[in-house]
């Protein structure tokens, strides 16, 4: 390997969608490595389409002028660098995930995902046709292969090219982060290195699109499965395979970095420049505050106050503690005026005065007419609304379907309120982001006097472990109960669970944290009587 050519990784940024775009960040980035001596720039997959264009696969004119865009590339390959990318190609009746090398101004090779994902987030069986196998590649005198994500992953792929006698594999991926998914590669990686006795190049894209935050951390093993070289992730880069850089983490810290790069993209490529939200001194709106600001700045991110004759004065001055520490501007529209209004109109109706303090219909009613408040504002300002719930709110219904689950997107949707807990206080240590007594106190929704949520809900880390060993676990009630758990807390939990499916069918979309994201990877029927 002392002679191979100098490799560069483009560990870029792509938007689904955005060819143009996109082929102007590529070829830019190639020329950037190439006036630092690189002879070979590789990309992650679909890069040329931004990964994943779900249908716009299905459309004749996008497959098109994605391989149209791959040729105008390919050209700028006669006077450079070589260029591996991904891009849909189609051959015949049969459309492709495929990986491209292109080189002194042509296509050379183009090398079909053998291994389609059907699982969780992937659904790729339904749009592309599989390839026959890696073929190994002469290329500049060297034996090559290069591999499409989830190629890597199959142990039985990897073994049918391990006597091809190959200097080097290079790894096109779009492989989106969940927590624990990066050690997972790194490992699978050093194994097929070691397998196939060959230096390994593994191009991770980096980006938010929709609910999936691609972490990047792209990095390079040698032949024996030593990590020689790899990059910071959730950020771009344009690099190469030199001396390795020290990439530890904690789990808070992770999180946090995908949240917010999740965030962030979901605003700035849906054509968004600031967001507001709902400021009620707990918590979930605190952090959920704190991210936005570390996502697009202070200047961009607003918080409405929106007290009711139920709130108490210590919530509102965490509200405005919350917004001190983060450097926000508040508004703040008391909904007494509103509460009024709805119990002159709907008070003959009900037949009794007291209903605006009876947490079904009354304090539905409140959330909603803090979510109309939202909204206008949303639509006056062009700012895009967040929601605040967690995951454990949003297994159980905790939360008011076209109140405060109304929303354009939710950074906390895949994260239980316990981890709510230990990202507030990770967060506090970098710098003061949340007030203390948003965290000490007890969380309440405030929708009548007295109100907490541990009324109808057990501790938050008793129904945390119980959430996950049913949702991520996919353990029934009776399993659950059998280890340690009282069985009638358990099936009450179970039971709001499968209650709220039609809530969460209609709830908006939010980073992907877990294995086990609701919509994308959890995906059950509303009418449902199992």
């Amino acid at each position: 390997m002392a002679d191979f050519p100098q490799v560069a990784i483009g560990q870029i940024n792509f938007t689904v969608g955005d060819i143009a775009g996109n082929s102007t960040k590529i070829i830019n980035a190639w020329e950037e490595a190439v006036k630092g001596g690189a002879e070979l720039v590789i990309f992650p997959e679909l890069c040329v389409t931004g990964y994943s264009p779900q249908d716009l696969i299905l459309m004749p004119d996008f497959r098109q002028k994605s391989m149209d865009a791959v040729q105008k590339i390919a050209k700028k390959t006669a006077s450079g660098a070589a260029i591996i990318l991904g891009s849909v190609w189609e051959t015949g009746n049969k459309i492709h995930n495929a990986a491209i090398l292109a080189d002194g101004g042509e296509i050379l090779h183009i090398q079909p995902k053998t291994i389609l994902p059907n699982y969780g987030v992937f659904d790729e069986k339904r749009l592309f046709s599989p390839g026959e196998g890696t073929i190994g590649i002469n290329w500049r005198g060297h034996k090559i292969a290069v591999l499409v994500c989830e190629d890597l992953w199959d142990k039985d792929h990897i073994g049918k090219i391990k006597n091809q006698k190959l200097e080097a594999v290079f790894v096109i991926n779009a492989s989106p982060f969940e927590i624990g998914k990066y050690e997972r590669r790194i490992q699978l990686a050093k194994d097929a290195a070691a397998i196939i006795n060959a230096r390994l190049y593994y191009a991770n894209l980096i980006g938010g699109q929709d609910e999936l935050v691609f972490d990047g951390g792209s990095f390079v093993v040698d032949a024996k499965g030593k990590i020689i070289s790899r990059f910071e992730r959730f950020k771009e880069k344009i690099g190469w395979a030199s001396a390795a850089t020290t990439n530890v983490s904690g789990s808070e810290n992770e999180i946090w970095g995908a949240m917010q790069l999740g965030l962030a993209d979901y605003v700035k490529k849906n054509g968004f420049s600031k967001v507001l939200l709902g400021l009620s001194g707990g918590i979930d709106s605190a952090l959920t505050a704190a991210l936005a600001v570390d996502a697009l700045g202070a200047d961009n991110v607003l918080g409405v106050l929106m007290p009711s004759p139920y709130s108490s004065k210590g919530s509102i001055d965490d509200a405005k503690e919350s917004a001190r520490l983060l450097g926000i501007k508040t508004k703040i529209i008391p909904i007494s005026t509103g509460m009024e209004t709805f119990e002159k109109l709907l008070t003959p109706e009900f037949g009794k005065t007291d209903w605006m303090e009876n947490a079904e219909i009354g304090g539905n009613l409140q959330a909603r007419l803090r979510a109309v408040i939202l909204m206008g504002l949303s639509n006056n300002y062009g700012s895009l609304l967040l929601s605040t719930g967690n995951k454990s709110e949003i297994a159980v219904g905790y939360s008011t379907l076209y109140g405060d689950s109304c929303g354009a997107y939710n950074v906390l949707k895949d994260i239980y309120k316990t981890q709510v807990y230990k990202l507030a206080n990770w967060r506090n240590t970098i710098s003061a982001a949340i007030p203390e007594n948003s965290i000490k106190k007890a969380p309440s929704a405030e929708l009548k006097p007295g109100q907490r949520d541990d009324d109808n809900l057990p501790p938050y880390d008793i129904l945390d472990e119980i959430l996950k060993k049913h949702i991520e676990g996919r353990m029934s009630a009776e399993e659950i109960a059998s280890s340690a758990y009282d069985n009638v807390i358990v099936e009450k939990i179970i039971r709001l669970v499968r209650l709220s499916e039609y809530k969460r069918s209609q709830a908006c979309p939010g980073v992907k944290i877990s294995p086990m994201l609701f919509g994308k990877d959890r995906r059950f029927p509303i009418t449902n009587k199992f």
